[in-house]
């Protein structure tokens, strides 16, 4: 059978997105010619306007529709108090457990050599001006316990040395509902150090 261009096109758009290998996006480039052409319509005009609406937030790195985010808008929030996490998306898991009152920080990424990231290409100095002008106290460091997330712990605990702040990184171990036995050495090593009196 011969490879129709449009299909093979719309293979590779769905192959483009990240987790999606080959077959998953064969599999939805053929759903999509089932689909009624109002529905298509709907599809391709959703993504067109993700695209048109959604920014990063101006003050925070989190992501709007406004000219900021309601979690910076929302002047109940604790302006003392700061997580900060590598991607936006990483705001909505801590929204999502609903008992964080604080303020985010998103750096956009983490420093990687491997990547060609370093310090000027994250949100590190608007960091520090937040945490200057909102006398911010206390700051929370959640990049993900990955080389590249640790590094970029690291540096930033190591700069704000100085400041008038807490500093603080997230506890890693085991997951609840966990098995020792599936832990790996790592994990195991971190659920000790991080050992809380009961």
């Amino acid at each position: 059978m011969e490879k129709l261009p449009s299909i093979e096109q719309l293979i590779e758009s769905f192959a483009s997105l990240p987790g999606v290998g080959h077959k998953s996006a064969e599999k939805m480039a053929y759903s999509v010619l089932n689909m009624d052409e109002e529905l298509i319509e709907q599809f391709a005009d959703s993504l067109i306007n993700v695209k048109k609406s959604v920014h990063k937030c101006p003050r925070c790195g989190s992501l709007t529709e406004n000219d900021l985010c309601e979690i910076c808008l929302d002047e109940s929030r604790d302006k003392t108090s700061l997580i900060v996490v590598s991607e936006p998306k990483d705001v909505m898991s801590f929204e999502k457990i609903g008992s964080f009152k604080g303020q985010y920080h998103v750096l956009g990424g983490v420093l990687s050599a491997l990547k060609g990231i370093g310090v000027e290409d994250l949100e590190i100095e608007s960091l520090i001006r937040r945490i200057e002008q909102d006398n911010v106290k206390e700051v929370i460091l959640a990049t993900n316990p990955t080389t590249e997330g640790e590094t970029t712990a690291l540096y930033i605990a190591k700069i704000l040395e100085g400041k008038d702040v807490n500093v603080s990184r997230l506890a890693f171990g085991l997951p609840v509902g966990g098995h020792l036995e599936y832990a790996d050495s790592l994990t195991l090593q971190r659920a000790l150090e991080g050992r809380k009196k009961i």
